[in-house]
């Protein structure tokens, strides 16, 4: 297959050297998300043994998903970030923290799920509260790391094969409302706690978390998409159409998850 040369003009050698290319906290963070995947299936592997309720704020879903969910996004991010234009020491130092965010992120539900208590906006007890705030403090985060990780991709055109660029950049503003909708969960569900109304507050989030789901994985799924087409013969403009066109089906299945979510909150 011949190799386009605005790909390789494009491309930063680290993404394209390889393994043996990769940074010591790029080997952690892929090694972290793959344990945190690892998790996820194993407590797959519990929820079959041990049975009780799939849904509800005390399940074996949540550190199956979660761990899942924050392995995958872990790996993605690392990955993708190696065609953002950004200083390698702040990509490093912002990696390791997001790396080290994701693990309290999902030890704490894990450790939560463990004791048969709700990990999010349980304020039963001073320890369940020291939980559930750290785990709001670590969604602050996120927020703030992937962020700066978004500017970065819209300052500088994204490096890469063709549609890269639209790919990363879409990714990122999809997972941005992920996140905004991951902090409004949060946030209401916080509101309703302080009032007296628990119960009602492990409800609430959930009109969100289809359009929480749905746009937190866009930074894997669309810059996968491009990748992988790099790999075929079809030319540039046929390349970046196709990946243009993924991104409107994939804003239109979160508009749709918007909307649901408006409907039924």
């Amino acid at each position: 297959m011949e190799i386009d040369k605005n790909t390789l003009e494009t491309t930063p050698p680290r993404a394209r050297a390889g393994w043996s290319g990769i940074r010591p906290v790029e080997r952690l963070a892929c090694g972290v998300g793959l344990l945190l995947i690892l998790s996820g299936l194993v407590h797959l592997g519990v929820f079959a043994v041990d049975g009780g309720p799939w849904y509800g704020p005390v399940s074996w879903r949540k550190p199956v998903t979660f761990g899942l969910s924050f392995g995958a996004t872990l790996i993605a991010v690392t990955w993708v970030t190696s065609y953002v234009r950004v200083d390698p020491r702040l990509r490093s130092l912002l990696l390791a923290v997001f790396t080290a965010d994701c693990v309290v992120e999902v030890g704490g539900i894990t450790l939560q799920a463990w004791r048969r208590v709700p990990s999010h906006l349980d304020m039963e007890t001073p320890f369940d509260t020291v939980v559930s705030m750290t785990l709001a403090v670590g969604g602050g985060a996120l927020v703030v790391l992937l962020t700066v990780f978004a500017l970065a991709s819209f300052r500088q055109r994204p490096a890469g094969p063709a549609g890269m660029d639209l790919a990363v950049r879409s990714g990122f503003a999809i997972l941005l409302v992920g996140l905004a909708s991951g902090a409004a969960m949060i946030a209401r569900g916080v509101v309703l706690t302080r009032t007296g109304h628990q119960e009602a507050a492990y409800h609430s989030t959930a009109p969100l978390k289809p359009l929480h789901g749905v746009s937190l994985h866009a930074v894997l799924v669309l810059p996968a998409l491009a990748w992988l087409l790099s790999r075929t013969s079809w030319s540039e403009p046929v390349r970046r159409r196709i990946v243009t066109a993924a991104i409107g089906c994939y804003v239109a299945a979160v508009v749709g998850a918007g909307v649901w979510a408006v409907l039924t909150y």
